[in-house]
């Protein structure tokens, strides 16, 4: 679990998937079922705070970890998924310097970042403080995502900024911002996901990128991504139910 940030850093190869249901449960399932981490996805889900400790601390029951997704990259919000105990963060939207920079002071402590001191779960409530602070920049992964024209644009300056571990491509939004939304524009979204992984890569930084299907993320790795988060478990659900209905009506004999 602590070699986690090493291990997203090292050039190993690293699959995860979003738990986007609001539940423990749902965490657990998916933990169980082995990915090599969970990201609970705050920023698009109804998930309370109180919830995202919770489900910080299913994933940490069966030693898979839990990143988050925080909504925005507000202090407050990075500052609350490290104190649920949560092994990093992905931060979205980030789209210049000057917010990646942010994101990195949120995360790290002094003299890193600006990130607060307090007494949450992951410090022992308190009683661990100071060994929770020896450790705590050297062992939280920060991935910033990249979605937007301005990110794409700005893509060499965000990969200099130190403290960033990995750089996030979302494509679904990137193609919304650069236009180039739906099989028509195929070409140009995939030249843009190049150049942030091709940026990322020659900065130092760990590529990442997002894909429904094993197929989507397959076909980026070998141009050098190394962190993927594929589907999430509300879409692995959908996609089992329809395919196990699908297969016990095509069993039902036809009648009449």
């Amino acid at each position: 679990m602590d070699s986690f940030r090493h291990r997203c850093t090292d050039g190993t190869a690293v699959i995860g998937t979003f738990a986007a249901i609001p539940h423990p449960a749902a965490v657990e399932v998916v933990a169980a079922a082995g990915p090599d981490f969970i990201c609970i996805d705050w920023e698009h889900s109804q998930i309370g705070r109180e919830r995202l400790e919770d489900m910080v601390r299913a994933a940490d029951l069966h030693a898979v970890p839990a990143i988050v997704r925080v909504p925005g990259h507000l202090p407050d919000s990075i500052a609350a998924a490290l104190d649920a105990g949560a092994k990093g963060v992905l931060v979205p939207r980030v789209s210049n310097a000057t917010q990646a920079r942010a994101a990195v002071n949120a995360t790290r402590y002094p003299p890193l970042g600006q990130r607060g001191v307090g007494p949450g779960r992951a410090s022992g409530y308190g009683y661990r403080i100071p060994d929770y602070l020896a450790k705590a920049n050297d062992a939280l992964l920060l991935a910033v995502q990249v979605e937007t024209a301005e990110g794409l644009a700005n893509i060499a300056e965000i990969a200099a900024v130190e403290g960033i571990d990995v750089i996030f491509v979302g494509p679904g939004d990137l193609s919304v911002s650069i236009g180039a939304l739906g099989p028509n524009h195929k070409d140009r979204l995939d030249a843009a996901i190049l150049a942030i992984i091709d940026a990322s890569v020659r900065a130092g930084r760990t590529a990442g990128i997002f894909g429904p299907t094993p197929t989507d993320i397959a076909r980026w790795i070998d141009v050098g991504t190394r962190f993927m988060i594929i589907a999430s478990d509300a879409m692995f659900l959908a996609a089992a139910i329809e395919e196990t209905m699908s297969r016990a009506r095509q069993a039902i004999p036809a009648t009449g």
